[in-house]
């Protein structure tokens, strides 16, 4: 079995110059917007908000692809987390976002990928569960990778670092990488 690193840190989504593609946690048109969305589409120019439109709209759970315009990656994969509360059930909404965004890089042969916190902004959903739905998800998804080696996690805070390495410690299935 290939051995897949899963890392998290304390940054800036847009700036993970070493990553082949990141995951935005966009809006349902793929829109600019604020926080995660707004940034990447602020770093990446107004080229990501064109190519968009003829993606979107996209739904819940759903993951598409772009190339990266003006940021220093590949590409972008754009994900439609579940509004907390709202989209349900939740915990299977985000799941296959990040299921969907890793078997999407993995079919263009990409070797790395930056998630975000998907949904925990505006989208309401508590950061511990988001984690722990996050680190399961991977685990899960981790036998049906090839070209994936890396997996990172790209927090606001330390604090929401410390939450995510928390649960990366609880998920058996990514114990030891």
């Amino acid at each position: 079995m290939t051995v897949v690193k899963v890392e998290c840190i304390r940054g800036n989504i847009a700036e993970q110059q070493d990553m082949d593609v990141i995951v935005n946690a966009a809006n349902a048109e793929l829109l600019p917007g604020s926080g995660v969305a707004g940034a990447i589409h602020s770093a990446a120019g107004p080229g990501l908000a064109e190519e968009c439109r003829a993606l979107a709209p996209i739904r819940p759970g759903q993951a598409v692809i772009s190339s990266a315009h003006e940021l220093p990656n590949q590409h972008v994969i754009h994900c439609l987390g579940p509004v907390y509360g709202v989209d349900e059930p939740s915990d299977r909404l985000l799941a296959e976002c990040f299921r969907n965004a890793l078997l999407l890089a993995d079919r263009h042969k990409l070797t790395s990928i930056a998630f975000p916190a998907i949904s925990t902004g505006v989208f309401g959903y508590p950061l511990q569960d988001a984690a722990a739905v996050a680190m399961k998800a991977v685990s899960d998804t981790l036998a049906e990778l090839n070209s994936v080696r890396l997996v990172r996690f790209v927090l606001f805070s330390d604090e929401d670092r410390k939450v995510f390495e928390q649960a990366l410690e609880l998920e058996s299935g990514l114990s030891g990488r």
